[in-house]
């Protein structure tokens, strides 16, 4: 292949035109609480945005709401703030996580977000409905704009039986069609309305989260442009998901009148930390380059997306205590001296991250040294 047809890799620092904003409830006061994940996953993806190793968002561009913080209010405050400041030729991302229902006619319902200080005795006026949601999306006029919903959870089945004028949990895929006219208006979400979505047992995260975040940190195919687009998430994920939960979670798309596979952050896959570590001998050599390569791409430690374990490690030989890159400074130290688990090794450990993050350079470097 002639090198002049290949993507020229995109040289900015930062993703300026990116805007979001992040919302996730899961202690809900008057309704089924949610799985502590609920939260993880807004501060997982608002971390990876923001980070300039990764998609490059200005930070004050991206606000994240979590439980007591998302009122109905202060949604639809952010919602507003959003469509003042985002031009057309920006980029909005738009991610809920909680509780979602229908309302009315089961035949043909509304859907709706259900924000933190929602009251089942008053469900029509104190949910973000979706003809509202559908006109605060519109009033943002940005030519760019996708909405991740994740709104149906095993932890809330049954809460709102007792209800009369609720018709079931989730968000319907006709909501979703109609929530997605517009030109570059994408919705996506965790799984069917008939489906709920998945935290598997011990995960710190939902499946469908864990896998967006692996997307937007280099996991994802991409064009190699330094970009990584809408299409480009959304088949990594539903990929993922229905590998990891065969026949119980399919993530759906949806858009009305897409013009292109638009750009939604950059795709630096670590590139900050590979810059800091591509002379090993200054870093303190190969075992503390992939301890600062692991930090960053499992910044919960050896136990992030069990990647100790897949290496063929054994978790209960490591002192877990303190943060992630504690974590991992520990494991790492007890790897050099032979400990860790009978399998495991630097080369095991490598290729495991390479499975999550296969265009990683530092890793695949790495890969070909060991």
């Amino acid at each position: 292949m002639n090198d002049d047809n290949r993507p020229k890799p995109i040289e900015k620092a930062g993703f300026s035109d990116g805007h979001a904003l992040l919302v996730a409830v899961a202690a809900y006061p008057k309704v089924s609480p949610l799985p502590p994940a609920v939260i993880n996953d807004a501060r997982e993806v608002t971390a990876v945005l923001t980070s300039p190793a990764y998609c490059g968002y200005d930070p004050k561009n991206v606000t994240t709401l979590l439980d007591s913080e998302a009122t109905l209010e202060a949604i639809r405050r952010e919602l507003s703030a959003l469509a003042s400041r985002a031009k057309p030729d920006d980029t909005v991302m738009i991610f809920f996580s909680g509780h979602g229902a229908r309302l009315g006619d089961p035949n043909g319902p509304e859907s709706a977000l259900m924000p933190v200080d929602c009251d089942p005795g008053d469900v029509s006026a104190t949910v973000l409905l979706e003809t509202e949601l559908s006109s605060l999306l519109a009033d943002i006029k940005a030519q760019r704009l996708v909405v991740f919903i994740d709104a149906c959870h095993s932890g809330g089945a049954g809460s709102f039986k007792a209800v009369g004028n609720i018709a079931g949990l989730g968000f319907s895929e006709k909501s979703l069609d109609r929530l997605a006219q517009g030109t570059g208006r994408v919705l996506i979400a965790s799984s069917r309305a008939s489906e709920t979505s998945l935290v598997l047992l011990g995960a710190s995260n939902s499946l469908f989260t864990e896998h967006l975040v692996g997307a937007l940190r280099g996991a994802a195919r991409t064009h190699g442009d330094g970009l990584i687009r809408i299409f480009e998430i959304f088949n990594y994920v539903a990929e993922k998901v229905r590998g990891a939960a065969p026949g119980r979670q399919h993530p759906i798309f949806k858009a009305s009148d897409l013009e292109d596979n638009f750009p939604v952050a950059l795709d630096r896959g670590g590139a900050k930390g590979i810059a800091a570590h591509q002379n090993p001998a200054v870093s303190g050599g190969i075992w503390r380059e992939l301890e600062n390569i692991l930090a960053d791409l499992y910044p919960a430690g050896p136990l992030d997306q069990e990647i100790w374990a897949r290496a063929g490690g054994d978790v209960s030989r490591l002192r877990l205590t303190g943060t992630g890159r504690a974590s991992w400074f520990a494991a790492i130290q007890t790897l050099q001296r032979g400990g860790g688990g009978a399998h495991i090794s630097q080369s095991a450990l490598v290729q495991a991250a390479l499975q999550d993050f296969p265009h990683h350079l530092a890793l695949t470097q790495m890969s070909q040294r060991s």
